[in-house]
């Protein structure tokens, strides 16, 4: 089995790619479920605020999340921002994780803004509203050093990438085999 860990920055298209390939996997008769950081904020990881610190237990504990489910044979995609190179890296000793960035400008992402957010990160610091350590604006995004596969989301449709990543992911299937 395998764990596809995205990482790119809010609005990059995580979840839209996750939803888009669970569905083909699914058609094509693979069992595959997603782990979405934003689902697991409100739940197992609620405690947690957006500290390096927190972050980090926060992507620890989607893992051990879809650890579970490799053990029950499912494909994994993990829909997280997952800033931080070095636990990208930690996560990648585990020979069944794969590293996906969905790259996108930051320039787009500030177009799109589908959530409003970085629009309230972009506001003065003393404005109320204001979203503080917010990943990519106040707050620091790595770019992964090693990603097992790059999609560049503002260049390429929705279609385009989540063939690309289906391909992806049933290459790696088919090779552990």
């Amino acid at each position: 089995m395998i764990l596809i860990q995205f990482t790119g920055l809010s609005g990059a298209g995580k979840t839209t790619l996750a939803e888009q390939v669970r569905h083909l996997l699914v058609q094509n008769n693979y069992a595959a479920e997603i782990v979405d950081g934003d689902v697991y904020r409100k739940t197992i990881c609620k405690d947690l605020g957006f500290s390096k610190e927190d972050r980090c237990e926060n992507v620890r504990r989607l893992f051990d999340v879809g650890r579970n489910l490799i053990e029950e044979k499912k494909i994994v995609l993990m829909s997280v921002i997952n800033p931080y190179e070095n636990l990208r890296n930690e996560l990648r000793n585990f020979e069944f994780v794969r590293t996906v960035f969905l790259d996108c400008s930051i320039e787009n992402l500030i177009e799109r803004d589908p959530k409003g957010l970085y629009k309230k990160a972009l506001l003065p610091d003393h404005d109320e509203n204001k979203i503080k350590n917010f990943t990519g604006i106040s707050d620091v995004f790595e770019v992964p050093k090693k990603a097992d596969l790059i999609l560049k989301t503002d260049a390429e449709t929705v279609s385009v990438s989540t063939r690309k990543l289906y391909n992806f992911i049933i290459d790696n299937l088919n090779n552990a085999v």
